[in-house]
């Protein structure tokens, strides 16, 4: 357990999966927690199944929608008067090659995944700077440290994540303000069943991947673990895909030759089919 008593905590996405668990684990360790999202029916849900709902605060909004991000940062620091951390974990995934793929799924995809946590990152960026500490939590993927087939639009924006991250952090070091970035892998999460299809509808089936991946409460507590120690990346990952970013950092051909091989043998058939198995 990390004490998080005293802190206030504001967390997109905050409706199921990473970022449920990562509220619920925040709460049950003493903390406040805001929880964002579009659907506000599953953030009281979460809020309530939290240890204590009395330091829930709902704030819901849709990311993507810019011009109310200062009233948002507004609420959110009149909640207990600050934000201490904010973890950036909205987003939506992608299974589409990238020939078959409509660009306007490039355009959502990279305005959710990238342009609209730098966005709120931005509006609240002065106040932690003015307090003096702060934490950022940027959830990218595994998936953003290397490039994954049928994941382009995905790809392009958690990568963007990464370079943004890295290039803030080096900036706000001397001010107090932590920078952590997040690489999962598969998650037992709906990532994949809300994940885009090419023409931009909803995919609407999970991955096998994603149904065996890790348990998001153990992703969530291995993030706040994280945070106590004054990390900056990590990697959460089993298997094949813990070692993605090893091999594209030391032995990038040998991973380029893998996921071309993972393509020659069918990977994106199986995906059409809906069967990652």
């Amino acid at each position: 357990m990390v004490d998080q008593s005293g802190k206030t905590a504001w967390v997109t996405g905050a409706s199921s999966g990473i970022g449920e668990a990562l509220v619920k684990a925040f709460v049950a360790d003493g903390g406040s927690a805001i929880l964002s999202g579009r659907r506000v029916a599953e953030l009281e849900r979460v809020a309530g199944e939290t240890s204590a709902p009395e330091r829930c605060h709902i704030l819901p909004f849709d990311t993507e929608d810019f011009a109310v991000l200062a009233s948002m940062v507004a609420q959110a620091v009149a909640f207990t008067g600050k934000v201490d951390i904010l973890v950036n974990n909205a987003g939506i995934s992608q299974r589409s090659l990238a020939i078959d793929t409509d660009f306007s799924v490039y355009e959502k995809i990279v305005s959710v995944d990238l342009m609209a946590p730098i966005a709120l990152t931005q509006a609240l960026l002065p106040h932690l700077l003015k307090q003096g500490a702060g934490q950022l939590i940027m959830i990218s993927s595994v998936a953003g440290k290397a490039g994954v087939p049928l994941r382009t639009a995905y790809c392009a924006a958690k990568h963007g994540l990464v370079g943004y991250s890295d290039a803030l952090r080096s900036e706000v070091a001397g001010q107090g303000v932590k920078v952590l970035v997040v690489a999962p892998g598969s998650v037992r999460t709906n990532v994949s069943r809300n994940a885009l299809n090419a023409d931009g509808s909803v995919r609407g089936a999970s991955d096998a991947a994603i149904d065996n991946g890790i348990d998001p409460n153990a992703v969530a507590q291995t993030i706040w673990n994280s945070v106590a120690d004054g990390r900056r990346e990590i990697v959460i990952a089993e298997g094949m895909e813990a070692n993605i970013p090893v091999l594209r950092a030391k032995n990038p051909e040998q991973l380029f030759d893998m996921v071309e091989a993972m393509v020659a043998n069918g990977y994106a058939q199986k995906m059409a089919s809906k069967d990652e198995s």
